[in-house]
Order: C-alpha cells, then sequence, then structure tokens
C-alpha cells in the first residue's frame, strides 16, 4: 500500500535520474516496437490495445485513488489537462484505427506530451504517482510510435491543420470550463508551477497567444521528418 498512497519528493528533473528513465522508456519503446513489427496482425493490434488501455486505465485508477485518499481536488485532479484527456481516448485511436484521430492525436501527443517529458513537473520517486506520470507521458508517445510504424500510419500536411483545429476546440472548452470551476485545465489561465518553455513566453495572457503563434510552425517541425522519408519513399 505504501507505493499506493505514500507520497515524497525523492524525484530531481534534470539530473541523471532524469535522464535514466527517459532512456528506460526509449529502451522499452524502441524494442516493443521493433519485436512486433512483423509479428502477424492479430498480435500487433491486441498488443497495441493493451498499450493503450494500460495508458487510459492507468490515468483512470489515479483520479480513483485520488477520492480514496481523500485529497481529490476538482480543479486540478479531473482528468483534463492534455496529457489526462489523450491518455483516457486513446484506446478510441487503437480500436478503430481511424486515421483522423491518429492525425489529430499525433501532433498534439508529440507537440505537448514531449514536452511534458523534458520539463517534468513529478517530483515522486518509484510510488504509483512516479509511474502513473512517466508510464502515461512516455507511453502516449510510445504508442503514437506503434502507430506510425507497426499500424503504418502517416500523417499528411493536412493533418497539421487538423489537429491545430482540433486543439482550438479542446483550448476554448477549457477556456470555459475553467471560467465556471476556478480551474486551471490546459493552463489557459496560468503557467504551471514547474519550469516549462512557457516561462519564456511571457506572464498570462501573453503566453497564450505566443503559443497560438508558434503552435503551427512547431507543429510543421514535427512534420517535417515525416515529409522528407515520404519524398524519399
Amino acid at each position: 500500500m505504501n507505493f499506493l498512497l505514500e507520497e515524497n519528493n525523492n524525484f530531481t528533473p534534470f539530473t541523471i535520474q532524469h535522464l535514466l528513465v527517459l532512456l528506460v522508456f526509449t529502451f522499452f519503446g524502441t524494442f516493443l516496437i521493433l519485436w512486433v513489427k512483423n509479428k502477424e496482425e492479430k498480435i500487433q493490434n491486441t498488443i497495441g490495445n493493451f498499450l493503450a488501455f494500460s495508458i487510459c486505465l492507468t490515468v483512470i485508477f489515479g483520479t480513483i485513488l485520488k477520492f480514496y485518499k481523500g485529497n481529490f481536488d476538482y480543479q486540478k485532479d479531473l482528468p483534463l489537462h492534455l496529457c489526462s484527456f489523450m491518455a483516457i481516448i486513446i484506446p478510441i485511436l487503437s480500436v478503430t484505427k481511424k486515421f483522423l484521430y491518429y492525425e489529430i492525436f499525433l501532433f498534439l501527443i508529440l507537440a505537448g506530451t514531449m514536452q511534458s517529458l523534458i520539463t517534468p513537473d513529478e517530483t515522486n520517486f518509484l510510488n504509483f504517482q512516479f509511474f502513473r506520470y512517466w508510464f502515461v507521458h512516455a507511453g502516449l508517445v510510445i504508442f503514437m510510435m506503434y502507430a506510425t510504424f507497426v499500424y503504418k500510419m502517416r500523417p499528411t500536411l493536412k493533418s497539421v491543420g487538423k489537429s491545430f483545429l482540433a486543439m482550438q476546440v479542446y483550448m476554448l472548452l477549457m477556456f470555459v470550463l475553467n471560467y465556471f470551476i476556478g480551474s486551471n485545465y490546459f493552463y489557459t489561465n496560468r503557467k504551471p508551477d514547474a519550469a516549462t518553455l512557457l516561462d519564456l513566453f511571457g506572464d498570462w495572457p501573453k503566453y497564450v497567444f505566443v503559443v497560438e503563434l508558434i503552435v503551427i510552425p512547431y507543429f510543421l517541425l514535427i512534420y517535417l521528418p515525416f515529409y522528407l522519408t515520404r519524398k524519399k519513399a
């Protein structure tokens, strides 16, 4: 029970701890994709679904655990930050394999979740909170690479625009929700407490407008490797 309930501050970002965690998940994701890539489709689908539902259920269980511990705060703990929300809905892509979901999820996850891996705001270490944070965030990136290399999906230039529009809808919904319940989901009201790239973009609301200006170039940068490899093919 200590693993599930106790919290600590034993993890320090930008140290060897941080690097080792990133290396572990990089190795795991690379090994998984290379191992399953040449398996029969049924095995590929089963493992993909298992990964997607594991990510989703980890977020759901973490939310339930907050209730159990008695420290659930609806202004902070609903699974509505981008990474948690993507984790909840990622099984939709795994089950349906609908390309529209892939092209929207890809840029939101690689742009948003990758940032959470590089500048984590989690200080717990070797407990459930630690496992939840890293498995969910790294798992989302691994799953999108799984969809890319195992399900053989590839974004197009139009995918950039679709993902950007989806982001605008999500942001608008979070603006409205945050207004009514006093929360800060998707960080529309203030920057996160941990150090992030948003710190370079000024205070609220300036950083919101800066993000809006740079998000399409950022998405295009993510798309560039896909474009280059598509041209070579």
